[in-house]
């Protein structure tokens, strides 16, 4: 697992022992850096179940001015703070420890991008989702992504008050792209 672009290109980042967390891997995070790469800019990034943080790293490598780590596992929090040093993004990275639903009240500043890798199957994403629709952080052109298995019915997502704005689907899984749909 290594940083793919930007200013810390190539780097390896470590990652948590065990099966606890699950790495997307540098192909997949290639394909979405990608597709968001115009956007990153002076960006605020929030990245929920973080695992290695190796999502909000190359979002900082890429131009994202800030990055949120939210993760609640001992071993992965020490792997968020390992690489945000040895990619010397310590000063624009914040880890909230902490479960999802709790660390999001740390959150200062309004997100840009929200990116969600809970355990497959697990809900975590619906509840959280769902707390996160009424935060003052987030508002019309806070694009939302949520990786899940390939089968994750995205009805379940807009039913709770989202906009599909599109899905790009891997192997066995998928990154799901939505905005909070606004009242009128």
């Amino acid at each position: 697992m290594r940083v793919i672009a930007g200013e810390a290109r190539s780097l390896p980042l470590k990652a948590p022992a065990g099966t606890t967390t699950r790495p997307t891997t540098d192909r997949i995070k290639e394909t979405l850096f990608n597709m968001l790469q115009n956007q990153l800019a002076d960006s605020v990034f929030i990245d929920i179940f973080s695992g290695s943080g190796g999502i909000g790293i190359e979002a900082i490598s890429r131009g994202a001015r800030k990055a949120y780590f939210i993760e609640s596992d001992r071993q992965a929090l020490s792997c968020i703070r390992e690489n945000l040093n040895f990619t010397k993004f310590s000063d624009r990275g914040e880890i909230l420890a902490g479960d999802a639903l709790t660390a999001i009240h740390g959150i200062k500043e309004t997100a840009d991008f929200i990116f969600l890798d809970p355990p497959y199957d697990s809900g975590l994403e619906i509840e959280v989702l769902t707390a996160l629709l009424h935060k003052n952080f987030v508002d019309e052109d806070t694009l939302f992504i949520v990786e899940s298995d390939i089968n994750k019915d995205v009805s379940d997502y807009t039913n709770l008050g989202f906009i599909l704005n599109k899905e790009k689907k891997y192997k066995s899984n998928k990154h799901v792209f939505l905005y909070k749909k606004i009242e009128e």
